[in-house]
């Protein structure tokens, strides 16, 4: 189970805490839920989001998590302006606050809009919401404590106020300029500190509620009832967005191990930063083709992780995540990448082999590997065992498949062989088997000395590559 919650000034993350297992995030402004859906949660939750000195949380990357199966819920604030503005597309909203804009009883944003302080102080709230004000005048009338007319006064007075400044001691002040009765003002006064609502947060905690419930009950992958449109503006903004870190990941000793990896030298790094950029690449066109494959719907299935369908993720890489330390979550997150990557490597250019001889070429590689394929070549040539069989070398594709993974690369043999040679750009197992027999054959000639490199060298030893 993942979720991901945005809150801030409504409600605390501790306290949220307390109603629902997730990560807490804080306000979400343009780009943080996008950022936050390409961790693949189950759901996802907006409570507070940012607005005025920072963009705004996108309708459309609200639409687009959706369309990757994830479940958006809003409520009390920036949530319920976003779930009544989409609910029509599946948002889903929760609470008092989304019901009245939805059915068009309130039309502003500023209804919702308080000022609050940093996350230093926890977000804490420095003005109170219109939609907690009306409702708090209302009790106050119903407790006999404000007439009718003087809370519709009252309402009127916080409205006009502008949202930061809109706190109980400004509305105060104000209704005793405009004459209303001091009296009345005054044991208004003294009733607040206990009586007041709070709709927001508790619209909020509803959400909560309602997530936990949700998932209590197992919940499916998000459906949706539209096609998603991938607009050059989305793309543009989706592009800038991919290159602001993602607030809500657990960077762990990260920073640490880059230093490690920089004091390996300026080739290594360049070469895993290479392979880091072919990677975003890969994701970025299986979004684009909104890639919905079966190999990605299986990571949401039952099976333990690392056995699911469709994922051809050969053992080694499961290793690798196992050792690495990461959650179960971050896993399954990582295996379902790592499908849609080779859905798409399997499905368009990316990886072709003209670009793999281009970046030998460029690397420096070409040249030794070329050299390397004529020395076999006159090796077996030579040698007459260019067709050479494995009963000729008293072998069978076990023993083979041992001496090569075992002797040569220092590895153990891959548990699921078909992922291997998908992932090695061999068309079929013989393929893979002549490439190992000649290999074999050229070491075992070249070991031995009876042949000279085109160069002229001395005959390499068995174990060079």
């Amino acid at each position: 189970m993942s979720v991901f919650i945005f809150t801030g000034p409504t409600l605390s993350a501790a306290d949220a805490g307390a109603e629902l297992d997730a990560v807490y995030l804080p306000p979400a402004g343009e780009g943080d839920l996008y950022r936050a859906a390409l961790r693949r949660p189950q759901a996802i939750g907006l409570i507070d989001g940012l607005f005025q000195l920072v963009p705004a949380v996108r309708h459309k990357e609200i639409l687009w998590a959706m369309s990757q199966g994830i479940h958006v819920f809003g409520s009390a604030s920036m949530g319920a302006l976003r779930a009544a503005e989409l609910w029509p597309f599946g948002m889903e909203g929760v609470g008092v606050i989304f019901e009245s804009y939805r059915d068009g009883r309130l039309e502003d944003d500023d209804e919702v809009a308080i000022a609050h302080g940093p996350s230093e102080v926890g977000f804490v709230a420095a003005s109170e919401a219109m939609v907690d004000i009306r409702p708090t005048l209302r009790r106050a009338e119903q407790d006999g404590i404000i007439p009718p007319e003087v809370g519709t006064a009252l309402e009127r007075i916080a409205k006009q106020l502008f949202y930061p400044t809109r706190s109980y001691p400004q509305l105060l002040n104000c209704a005793l300029e405009s004459g209303l009765p001091a009296a009345i003002l005054a044991r208004l006064e003294q009733w607040l500190p206990g009586r007041k609502v709070r709709q927001k947060r508790e619209d909020a905690l509803t959400m909560l509620r309602t997530i936990r419930t949700r998932l209590d009950e197992g919940l499916p992958p998000k459906n949706v009832p539209y096609f998603f449109e991938h607009t050059s503006m989305w793309e543009c903004a989706r592009y800038e967005t991919r290159r602001q870190r993602f607030s809500g990941a657990p960077d762990g000793d990260a920073e640490s191990v880059l230093r490690e990896l920089r004091l390996q030298g300026a080739t290594k790094y360049r070469h895993h930063r290479f392979l880091a950029a072919a990677r975003e690449l890969a994701l970025l066109e299986a979004n684009r083709l909104d890639l919905q494959s079966a190999p990605v719907a299986a990571t949401r299935g039952e099976e333990p992780l690392g056995e699911r369908p469709g994922l051809n993720i050969y053992t080694p890489s499961k290793n690798c995540l196992i050792d690495s330390g990461v959650s179960e979550d971050e896993r399954a997150r990582l295996m379902t990448e790592e499908a849609r990557i080779e859905w798409v490597h399997a499905r368009s250019g990316i990886g072709r082999k003209e670009n793999l001889i281009d970046e030998l070429r460029l690397c420096g590689e070409y040249t030794r590997l070329r050299v390397r394929a004529e020395d076999k070549k006159r090796v077996l040539d030579i040698s007459g065992s260019k067709n050479s069989s494995l009963a000729d070398v008293g072998m069978t594709e076990e023993t083979l498949l041992r001496w090569y993974f075992v002797d040569v690369l220092g590895e153990s043999v891959p548990n699921d062989l078909a992922a291997y040679l998908t992932e090695l750009g061999y068309e079929t197992a013989d393929a893979l088997f002549r490439t190992l027999l000649d290999e074999y054959v050229f070491r075992h000639h070249d070991a031995a000395g009876g042949v000279v490199s085109s160069r002229g060298a001395e005959p390499r030893s068995a174990n060079s590559f």
